[in-house]
């Protein structure tokens, strides 16, 4: 059974995200940020027809529509920590993001723009 995404302790996620602003942030901090932020996604977009991969840290499903079970789902977003974190906390904007080859959506229902910044 995978592991549940949970939004991290208040606490923890601050300082960390002082860090990813101030460039010191290490892969511990990549790691909560990544995690924290997709448990935010699932939670204000719960679904499962599309499948954002944030490797080597963490997948999610979001987005209400149809879902998928086994093999490649028909909705995909992948990108790196930094990407996923600069564009959930609104220092990045998904069409500059794109534009950059920053990240890679397919399928219907990829364009979480809509959805983001999750936080301020």
């Amino acid at each position: 059974m995978p592991v549940r995404l949970r939004p991290a302790d208040p606490a923890v996620v601050g300082p960390a995200l002082e860090r990813f602003r101030a460039g010191a942030a290490d892969g511990d901090d990549l790691r909560l940020l990544t995690k924290h932020l997709l448990a935010l996604l699932v939670t204000k977009a719960p679904g499962g027809a599309v499948e954002v991969r944030v490797p080597p840290y963490a997948v999610a499903q979001a987005v209400a529509g149809t879902r998928h079970t086994r093999g490649t789902p028909p909705a995909v977003v992948e990108l790196d920590a930094p990407t996923w974190i600069a564009l959930a906390i609104g220092d990045l904007d998904w069409q500059e993001a794109e534009r950059d080859s920053r990240l890679t959506a397919s399928g219907e229902r990829s364009d979480l723009s809509p959805l983001l910044p999750l936080v301020g």
